[in-house]
């Protein structure tokens, strides 16, 4: 199975600190990664390098979208990662709070357009029609995700779970091949993240679209995981399956604790 994520040699310094340590990770088709580490580890520093938001100090970063050949995306601007095909959720949650739920996903669609300036001022047939078939699209989003009575309801008034769900959902409108999630059960309940596990696995069975994601929650991660990446100090400790993750000594003292049971 191709990699559609090849990360490699990995590095990123601020001043003095190296957050990142030639660090390296692959991401194949239809799969779903967990990368896990302590907190300081490195991971969210990992996402905002793959995602263009860092410029990393070193190392390689390609992307290839599946039938498609790999391109390197060292250099990029978020918007131009995005508009390849590699979405991303942030730890805290970054809706735009006084919009409705269906003008953020319909935000999240806004990089798959091509009306431009002159077509919103203009509005001729072709521009009226894309903007139709954004509306109808989000809306169909929101039906997969369960929001779509919310769809009125300015975001900030959501309760905190679909708040979470909203932000995939926006990160979904994008039509990404790779989506990157960051501490997506942070903050919710047992009944939320039994959800959210099933929510991440129908993503990638229906959409057949690979998920990377940051999660502290160690049952949700062996629960749904394909593979494993562990992060201590900015470098990877272990790689593997989530049974050989669990019993790998090196993990279990570095992160998982003695006591660790999934």
């Amino acid at each position: 199975m191709n990699n559609i994520l090849e990360v490699n040699n990995l590095t990123m310094d601020f001043g003095g600190l190296r957050a990142i340590d030639s660090f390296g990770l692959n991401i194949r088709e239809k799969e779903i990664v967990a990368l896990i580490g302590p907190n300081g580890a490195g991971k969210t520093t990992f996402f905002n390098c793959i995602t263009g938001i860092y410029a990393p100090t070193g190392g390689e970063m390609f992307i290839a979208p599946p039938g498609k050949k790999s391109k390197k995306i060292n250099g990029l601007k978020p918007n131009r990662i995005t508009k390849l095909g590699m979405a991303r959720t942030f730890q805290n949650i970054r809706l735009f709070p006084n919009m409705t739920v269906l003008e953020n996903v319909m935000i999240g669609r806004h990089c798959r357009t091509s009306s431009g300036i002159l077509g919103a001022v203009l509005r001729g047939r072709s521009t009226i029609r894309e903007e139709k078939e954004i509306v109808e699209g989000s809306y169909a989003i929101l039906e997969k995700f369960g929001l779509v009575s919310f769809a009125n309801e300015l975001a900030k008034n959501l309760p905190y779970g679909e708040q979470r769900r909203l932000e995939i959902a926006r990160a979904m409108a994008t039509r990404p091949f790779l989506l990157l999630l960051d501490e997506p059960a942070a903050g919710l309940n047992a009944q939320e993240t039994r959800e959210l596990d099933e929510l991440i696995t129908r993503i990638r069975d229906e959409e057949k679209i690979s998920i990377l994601l940051i999660e502290h929650d160690m049952k949700l991660v062996m629960s749904i995981s394909d593979r494993i990446a562990v992060m201590d100090y900015g470098s990877k400790i272990a790689e593997g399956t989530p049974d050989e993750i669990r019993d790998d000594p090196v993990v279990i003292k570095a992160y998982l604790g003695e006591e660790f049971v999934a």
